[in-house]
């Protein structure tokens, strides 16, 4: 079953149940969004998506207005377009004009509509900086309530994705602003620091400590990657500035995981440079020169010492080792543990290791755990 409409002056038939702003996307027609993103409930805050409907008193939120049979639309005629600079003025009086020297300039979704309407800040009613920066001690997300547009998109990502809900919105009119909890800080208020917020936020009022000042989105390669951190499989992009990782970012592509990310998928990459992380084998100082196991353990002792070698050294060791165990003990006197950071064919490889070669079923994952 279909419905007939009219839209920018042309005869369609839709699905019932559609909003203005589905038909436009499938009808390759932009209408501008702010507080509007597909993994979100719609709202119709922002008012940057309205559209004309004939014989309608009022214009209407494309975003959260479904269509009806026999509904005439005008998505970008001279009133509709008056309603939006008028929109886009007032977010901009409110809001720091400091794109020179913003974190998000280059993808901030505000920069873009006000250069793509030709709208400058006005005179009238600029409050300038109003709010304390980077205030809150989380030690991941940096906190600018003065960018902020009150799209609610945090409150949304919060509530509806990672089920925590830890922004919400205080006071009223002028002085409405987004807060955490109780207008507390973001741990007191039970934050998990999973950067959701950050990821859908399209200005500069929330971002990555970690990565803050570090590069713009033009000055970056986003190279997509998989996370090492458990067995789900999450994608996400890593941010590389002159081949050097700079942070992460969510992938809206992802089968696995779209948008979402843990704690540890967004902000733990810097083991990556950790000076303690290992790149080669390393071994007993007694192993390398073939003596026997010391009777007991000395830190002193410089058998005991660890020192690097090759992989080849490594595996023979490791190899020379294992055999003497089963021979000794026998296969089931092994165990094999492996390891959500490497790919499913390592595993699998594993465990073919395991109950074929050594004859153990004594095979575990710490993905199970």
């Amino acid at each position: 079953m279909t419905i007939n409409i009219t839209f920018n002056g042309k005869a369609i038939q839709v699905e019932p149940g559609q909003t203005i702003l589905q038909v436009a996307r499938q009808n390759e027609v932009n209408i501008p969004t702010l507080c509007y993103h597909k993994d979100l409930s719609p709202t119709g805050n922002c008012r940057m998506c309205v559209v004309e409907v004939k014989n309608w008193r009022f214009l209407q939120a494309a975003c959260v207005t479904q269509v009806t049979d026999g509904m005439e639309i005008e998505t970008h005629n001279e009133k509709v377009t008056k309603s939006r600079k008028l929109s886009l003025q007032l977010m901009l009086a409110n809001h720091p004009q400091d794109c020179l020297t913003c974190e998000a300039s280059g993808e901030c979704e505000l920069q873009d509509l006000a250069y793509e309407y030709k709208i400058e800040a006005p005179g009238w009613g600029t409050k300038g900086t109003r709010y304390t920066v980077d205030s809150d001690p989380n030690p991941f997300i940096r906190v600018d309530m003065n960018r902020c547009i009150l799209c609610r998109r945090c409150v949304q990502a919060c509530a509806e994705i990672q089920v925590r809900n830890v922004w919400g919105v205080a006071r009223r009119g002028i002085d409405e602003q987004i807060v955490a909890g109780a207008d507390t800080t973001m741990l007191e208020a039970h934050c998990e620091s999973c950067g959701q917020c950050v990821a859908y936020c399209p200005t500069g009022a929330l971002s990555n400590k970690m990565s803050y000042g570090k590069g713009r989105r033009h000055q970056i390669k986003k190279v997509p990657t998989i996370c090492t951190y458990c067995g789900v499989g999450c994608q996400f992009d890593f941010n590389v500035k002159n081949g050097r990782i700079i942070g992460v970012s969510s992938n809206p592509n992802s089968p696995v995981n779209g948008m979402a990310l843990c704690v540890k998928g967004r902000y733990g990459w810097d083991f990556i440079y950790h000076p303690d992380r290992l790149k080669k084998p390393m071994v007993r100082q007694y192993l390398l020169d073939g003596k026997t196991k010391p009777t007991h353990y000395d830190p002193k002792c410089p058998d005991w010492g660890w020192v690097e070698t090759d992989w080849e050294k490594a595996l023979d060791i490791t190899a020379k080792k294992l055999g003497q165990t089963i021979d000794s003990h026998g296969p089931n006197s092994v165990g094999v543990f492996t390891s959500a950071k490497c790919t499913n064919e390592e595993n699998y490889l594993m465990n073919k290791f395991s109950r074929q070669v050594i004859g153990t079923n004594n095979i575990d994952h710490c993905a199970r755990l």
